[in-house]
């Protein structure tokens, strides 16, 4: 066996990153730790085996990458709701579920980002992880997937990138120019990073907090883009604009009059843990709230409703008191 550092244990210094690469391709929190604990065990299993003609990342990253491929071929694509329907006028709104599998995850930052000390890698790397761009990158094949992720979220080489994936650079070129001209089509929308917030964005979430817990739809309405949008998944209706997302708030969403949220960090923005008034007192969990901001207005916000799920993954307290 290769000399290589430390021993087995070391390869759990790679967990974070090879959790936020197995997201991009995979779109889905669970499955990417499922993917990264898959690959530990494969590598654990294989270390004794393992020549040290690349290094332990590259090994783990190609581990990671087949079973990510694996996982892709059953066919499953994470979308958003706007991925999937037109948005829906308020008055023919109408409460239609999906399947778990279908709907793109959030992610907790710390899940998915390893610290680093350049601020502007940080920047990149919230900016990688905004649900509006891992959605796109559900547009692409598994392979062109890979290819971009390694090429233009982690700086790989080409040549590296072509090891990889037991392919030729030219092919790895390739898949990167396909891949850059379907995101071009797709156009992720732009969102403002959590990197740190800065004084405004910080004033505009105290204000879009106030407005929420107050219920105050012409507070809240100043705060959002007249084209912002309102989705809940698992839940494939989503509304669009002014009028559509207050009307909602006033009719069916009534019920979350007198909510608290507490703030969190999701994707690499703003969010909240939305608790919802408990008739036996108190505040339960609701949904998992992340608030998408560009240029000073709220332009998205997506309720995760699923609350079994989320709030444990974001370590949220089961419940709020009075």
């Amino acid at each position: 066996m290769a000399d290589v550092t430390g021993d087995v244990a070391s390869l759990e210094q790679y967990r974070t990153e090879l959790t936020g690469y197995c997201y991009r391709m995979l779109g889905s929190a669970f499955e990417a730790e499922d993917a990264v604990q898959d690959t530990m065990v494969r590598a654990w299993r294989s270390f004794g085996k393992f020549e040290g003609r690349s290094s332990v990342r590259s090994w783990l990253y190609r581990i990671a990458t087949n079973v990510c491929l694996d996982a892709l071929n059953a066919g499953n694509r994470r979308a958003r709701p706007m991925d999937l329907t037109a948005a829906t006028p308020v008055a023919q709104a109408q409460l239609t579920s999906r399947p778990e599998v279908t709907w793109l995850e959030p992610v907790p930052d710390g899940r998915v980002l390893p610290s680093a000390a350049d601020p502007a890698e940080t920047a990149v790397a919230k900016e990688t992880v905004r649900l509006a761009f891992v959605a796109a990158l559900q547009h692409l094949p598994p392979k062109q997937r890979a290819v971009l992720i390694l090429r233009e979220v982690l700086a790989w080489k080409a040549a590296e990138v072509a090891e990889l994936l037991g392919t030729s650079v030219a092919s790895v070129n390739s898949a990167l120019q396909r891949a850059r001209a379907t995101l071009a089509e797709s156009g992720p929308a732009r969102t403002d990073t959590a990197d740190p917030l800065d004084e405004e964005q910080k004033k505009l979430l105290d204000r879009y907090v106030a407005a929420f817990e107050g219920y105050d739809m012409a507070a809240l309405t100043a705060l959002l883009h007249e084209d912002a949008t309102l989705s809940m998944p698992p839940y494939d209706l989503w509304l669009r604009g002014h009028d559509d997302i207050v009307g909602w708030m006033l009719g069916v969403g009534e019920v979350c009059r007198g909510s608290r949220l507490v703030p969190v960090v999701a994707n690499g923005t703003p969010a909240f843990a939305h608790y919802h008034p408990d008739p036996e007192g108190g505040f339960s969990p609701w949904a998992l709230m992340v608030v998408e901001i560009v240029d000073g207005k709220v332009s998205g916000i997506t309720s995760f409703l699923d609350v079994k799920r989320w709030f444990p993954l974001f370590d949220l307290p089961e419940r709020l008191e009075a």
